[in-house]
């Protein structure tokens, strides 16, 4: 046992380092780790063996024998020929006993003072090509995956090393690299097997596992490690990944989840970690360029199905809620009529379906920066889409009814002449012809069109009101027009509703109605079959297109049930510390942001 004071002089020391580390805060993650390892037993129990070593070393033993363990086989084979005894037996059991065997072995190390670990031969057929160029790797598997994957060489028919995890113990060691040959595990060659034969082989080994490998002619030097994060845009699971190299080493993520890049070298699989995951080894995920390739094959069917000309709707679905109270700004009236700046009828059909194609790029990954909200700034603007009749206009109204002072939503702008009971700044801005058209030269509108031959519009003047006030603002607009405000001015919340599958959208649109003239409210009618096939061909076709600017998708099938999840969600995302924004708007200034938006503008 340690004396007393030994034992102080050790708890001193770990006291000490341990006591070091919580003062760094600049590598926060990496001295927690050091911090977790000094608290283990197992090293507390290395100090004790170290300290009893360094007292026994004083005494300068001398051992009596350098050789115990062949001394004990060689008395175990003499006492094979004696007289078979209880007492034999019991002794060359003792002898064979592989726990003694081991005890003996050590017992020769020490006395021979051998402490360096012993390696295999080389082979011989190895040694015949270049006797400097192969090593052999030891590695200690655990349960965790040793962190790399291997093909075969196309054109030697070599095993090779294809890529190192980031954080795996092949990784950790430092003795393995991309592009290196396997010639043996544990002792078994692997020439002419294929990756798959050997892949079993691995995941059977438990404990050291011994690698002969033959080095790479050259490595690329790896460049420094840059703090990359994605958000991703898809829902990946790798178990239903049949092309996936290794299902150990990829790792499923939900659509949303923020991902750190350790590694884009491989333009089909990078490697990257699960933001705030404890476990430090990285994981294959598909990339970009691979999940576009795998959309492109199957996009949907909305894109290259003409649509039908629908007669025009003025507003979202009555599902039954509204109590007659009135809410400015939850009118959209500016989007209709037979003839306007708006895509709609077979003109907006023709633009859905065909000038999609060319220019359509799927949602995959959006790079995303770290944002930490001062309390003085102003909230995010939230920006509700959807297709027509998907209750966007009612999530939003239900929002505003069960918050008043926290969210607020624009009043539009319009040219017509102002009605009896309309108060200005309440149901309208009502504006000259001039002014209005004065504004869309100045590029001043977020969106406008013209109905009845007067102008509507939702103007960025109205959206900065809101925010100004202190409140969230609620704003909806048609997803082409998602970009003019898509902006570090703004920073938009983007939540995209969608309709459920058809089966689930007839029994909640049955009793539904639609208002189809903002004048004559009785001009209303039920949703018809044809109306709920268009609202979900739409529905693709706009997260086809749009679905990378999105950050939340609620599936509206429910509509009680579709509030609540909206609720929630923009609560922790105001509550949360740290959120996540597009990596682009760091370098967007209000003035240029504006500048891009006016450009954009139809």
């Amino acid at each position: 046992m340690l004396s007393r004071t030994e034992h102080r002089g050790v708890c001193r020391l770990l006291s000490s380092v341990m006591s070091g580390t919580e003062s760094h805060t600049d590598r926060e993650e990496d001295y927690r780790f050091l911090h977790s390892m000094l608290m283990e037993k197992k090293l507390h129990l290395l100090f004790k063996i170290h300290e009893r070593l360094r007292r026994f070393e004083k005494r300068s033993p001398v051992p009596v024998q350098e050789h115990a363990a062949s001394l004990a086989s060689d008395l175990a084979a003499e006492l094979i020929y004696q007289d078979w005894t209880d007492e034999v037996k019991e002794l060359v059991a003792l002898f064979s006993k592989p726990n003694f065997k081991s005890l003996l072995y050590v017992h020769d190390a020490v006395a021979q003072r051998d402490f360096e670990p012993s390696l295999p031969p080389i082979p011989d057929d190895t040694l015949e090509d270049d006797e400097d160029s192969v090593k052999i790797v030891s590695l200690f598997k655990t349960k965790d995956p040793l962190g790399a994957t291997i093909k075969r060489d196309e054109s030697t028919g070599a095993i090779v090393v294809a890529r190192i995890m980031r954080g795996g113990a092949a990784d950790k060691s430092g003795l393995i690299h991309e592009g290196d040959e396997l010639k043996e595990v544990n002792g078994v060659s692997l020439e002419h097997r294929k990756p798959k034969e050997i892949l079993p082989l691995l995941t059977r080994s438990q404990g050291e596992v011994t690698f002969t490998i033959v080095p790479a002619s050259s490595k690329e030097e790896m460049s420094p490690n840059k703090k990359l994060f994605m958000r991703a845009l898809f829902d990946y699971d790798p178990s239903e990944d049949p092309t996936v190299p290794c299902k150990d080493a990829a790792f499923a993520f939900r659509r949303g989840d923020v991902l750190q890049i350790v590694s884009m070298e491989d333009e089909t699989w990078w490697q990257a970690c699960h933001l705030g995951d404890s476990n430090t080894r990285a994981g294959l995920i598909p990339s970009q360029q691979l999940h576009e390739r795998r959309v492109a094959l199957q996009r949907p069917k909305a894109l290259f199905t003409p649509r039908r000309v629908k007669p025009p709707v003025t507003e979202d679905v009555d599902y039954g809620a509204i109590t007659g109270i009135h809410i400015a700004g939850l009118r959209r009236s500016f989007r209709l009529g037979t003839k306007s700046s708006w895509d709609r009828g077979a003109a907006q059909s023709k633009r859905w379906s065909t000038g999609v194609r060319s220019s359509l790029r799927p949602p995959t990954y959006k790079e995303v920066i770290p944002y930490h909200r001062d309390p003085k700034d102003r909230h995010r603007l939230v920006v509700l889409v959807g297709p027509s009749g998907v209750g966007v206009n009612e999530l939003k109204r239900r929002l505003l009814i069960s918050d008043p002072d926290h969210f607020g939503v624009t009043v539009p702008y319009t040219t017509r002449e102002r009605r009896r009971r309309e108060t200005e700044g309440v149901d309208y801005h009502f504006v000259s012809i001039h002014m209005f058209e004065e504004d869309i030269l100045n590029h001043r509108f977020v969106e406008y069109g013209r109905y009845r031959g007067h102008y509507y519009g939702t103007s960025l003047d109205s959206v900065d009101r809101v925010m100004a006030e202190g409140k969230v603002c609620l704003l909806d607009v048609h997803p082409n027009k998602i970009k003019h405000v898509y902006t570090s001015e703004f920073k938009p919340y983007v939540v995209f509703v969608k309709p459920p599958r058809i089966e689930e959208l007839r029994l909640t649109r049955r009793r539904a109605k639609v208002i189809c003239d903002e004048d004559d409210k009785n001009s209303v009618r039920i949703f018809s079959e044809e109306d709920l096939e268009d609202m979900i061909n739409l529905a693709e076709t706009i997260e086809s297109q749009c679905g990378h600017l999105f950050d939340k998708v609620i599936v509206n099938g429910d509509i009680a049930v579709a509030f609540r999840e909206l609720k929630v969600d923009l609560e922790k995302m105001e509550e949360a510390e740290v959120q996540w924004i597009p990596a682009k708007w760091i370098c967007s200034s209000p003035t240029k942001a504006r500048r891009r938006c006016g450009h954009l503008e139809g």
